[in-house]
């Protein structure tokens, strides 16, 4: 028998960790999901796959080759142009498929009894059988309804909370006899709940549901990555450990080294060539992967570590994720869901709050507190303030949702009712990023008086006889074109900038962004594609 491990999604809602990575590749227990479902397929005298893919397909091609150093034969299959769908893409291998086959999706973690549901659709002479899977909240999933011999005679693919039938859901993974493909068109997009389960119910075709028992986990977003990681480890769902375990609940690699003085508690799992410095302390439910090296005094409560990550001395890591090479200093702190993407650097002695995630190949400086989301810019700096004011990249730097918060901030910092004067150059940018500083002032209780297009010069002069607590001006940064300067003035219409920046800066990062709602960021991304407000 033949499967077919649709392999092609790019994994958006897995983003940092999908960002260079295709989502079947994304690791569990330090292998990839796809080689577990391999070993899943496997187990089940399975061992003819047929893997479809699109985004970044070489990885898993590379990976697994042809299967042999796993005890399968893989075949792949790529979409070139654009996805196909779920089936579409088996649409497109259906010359390879000659008898009954599975098909199985490439992002979930599961240990269901694959021969059972292949004799029950066998049995029942099904055209189609769908594994179903009982769930406590089905609103992600399509919702499926089945008769006393269980036959399906309804579903609903992600229905709203009132839609909701039934609490059994497809789980993606569906056994099929070959002429079932006939009714889709070729080279065309189509999806198997939307398109070809329907169709199949009202020809009147025998399409049933298997409710399958065991653990099943659609990895689709990150706090499923984390409970399946989690699961795993605690071994709630039945998989294949590459370690030996050293003692009950400790999994260690081969080549690995940990100091006498390290304290670890089960369970946890620790890859090949890793070193464990003195006095690190490692919770029950951690995971490391190869080459990981652990700094003396490191504190790790329940991480999930790639390959090839060096965590510094005394640095703190809760219930994180550091992908592939990541580097984190001494004393950095990596705090409850925060994502940090591979290639990054997180400097001495630096934060990055709760539920933060940053993108690949990105530096945090040295005693920098990050607490948005990371993704357009290079780096997340210590200091806000320059010489002159805040300065960075148009759109990238310095977007409309950045510029609301420093007005905030920066209105905080000021007696509630008072005055400030807002002017800016004729640019479209800088007219977009003063009003977006004026919605922060105001949201405060500050007033503004708008002096719209003016120069700083006078801007400056005309504080002193305005009666205004303090002043910004927005303009084209003189030296780079494309960043934007913002730069703030008192009553005097002296450059405050430096004067103020301890303050501002306080109340920037420990007042606005720990009760802010940090959303992403850049929807707009250059200069050239901002319009006026």
């Amino acid at each position: 028998m033949r499967a077919v491990l649709m392999a092609g999604g790019s994994g958006t809602r897995l983003r940092p960790l999908t960002c260079d990575l295709p989502k079947p590749m994304v690791p569990i227990l330090n292998r990839p999901i796809a080689q577990h479902i391999v070993n899943l397929l496997k187990r089940h005298r399975i061992t003819e796959i047929i893997a479809t893919l699109h985004y970044l397909p070489d990885i898993m091609r590379d990976y697994f080759q042809d299967g042999s150093d796993f005890g399968v034969q893989m075949t792949y299959a790529v979409e070139e142009d654009q996805p196909l769908g779920t089936a579409g893409c088996v649409k497109n291998v259906a010359e390879l498929l000659d008898d009954t086959f599975l098909v199985i999706s490439g992002d979930c973690i599961t240990d269901f009894d694959l021969s059972a549901a292949i004799r029950f659709h066998k049995e029942r002479q099904a055209k189609a059988t769908i594994i179903l899977a009982s769930v406590p909240n089905p609103i992600e999933f399509g919702v499926v309804i089945t008769d006393e011999q269980q036959r399906i005679k309804r579903f609903l693919e992600k229905p709203s909370s009132s839609e909701i039938f039934s609490d059994t859901v497809n789980t993606g993974t569906y056994i099929l006899e070959p002429d079932v493909l006939d009714y889709l068109p070729a080279d065309q997009e189509a999806d198997f709940p939307k398109d070809l389960f329907p169709l199949l119910l009202e020809k009147g075709d025998p399409i049933y549901g298997y409710v399958a028992q065991g653990y099943w986990c659609d990895v689709g977003h990150l706090d499923a990555y984390r409970e399946a990681q989690y699961a795993a480890l605690y071994q709630r769902v039945k998989l294949e450990f590459d370690y030996i375990e050293r003692s009950p609940g400790l999994w260690v690699g081969q080549n690995t080294y940990i100091d006498s003085s390290a304290r670890i508690e089960t369970p946890a799992l620790i890859g090949n060539n890793c070193r464990i410095g003195a006095r690190a302390q490692i919770a029950s439910g951690t995971v490391i992967g190869d080459n990981v090296q652990i700094g003396a005094d490191a504190d790790l409560k329940r991480p999930i570590i790639w390959n090839g990550v060096l965590v510094g001395e005394e640095a703190h890591l809760r219930a994180c994720v550091a992908a592939r090479g990541t580097r984190v200093d001494r004393r950095a702190h990596v705090l409850e869901g925060a994502i940090v993407g591979s290639l990054t650097t997180v400097g001495e002695e630096a934060q990055i709050s709760p539920n933060v995630r940053v993108w690949p190949s990105k530096k945090i400086e040295p005693g920098a507190i990050l607490n948005m989301n990371l993704i357009w810019g290079q780096a997340a700096h210590r200091n806000l303030f320059g010489l002159r004011g805040v300065s960075g990249l148009a759109n990238v730097d310095i977007t409309p949702e950045f510029a609301v918060r420093l007005g905030s901030a920066f209105g905080s910092t000021l007696k509630p009712g008072s005055y400030v004067a807002v002017s800016r150059d004729q640019r479209p940018i800088s007219r977009m990023v003063s009003r977006s500083l004026i919605a922060g002032l105001m949201s405060v209780g500050i007033n503004v008086k708008n002096l719209e297009a003016t120069a700083i010069p006078v801007a400056r002069s005309a504080a002193p006889t305005l009666a205004v607590a303090s002043g910004i001006h927005v303009r084209v940064h003189p030296e780079r074109p494309d960043h934007i300067l913002i730069e703030f003035f008192d009553h005097k219409g002296i450059n405050l900038s430096k004067g103020r920046e301890k303050k501002i800066e306080g109340a920037y990062f420990k007042e606005d962004f720990r009760r802010a709602q940090i959303q992403e960021i850049g929807n707009v991304s250059t200069v050239s594609q901002a319009t006026e407000i």
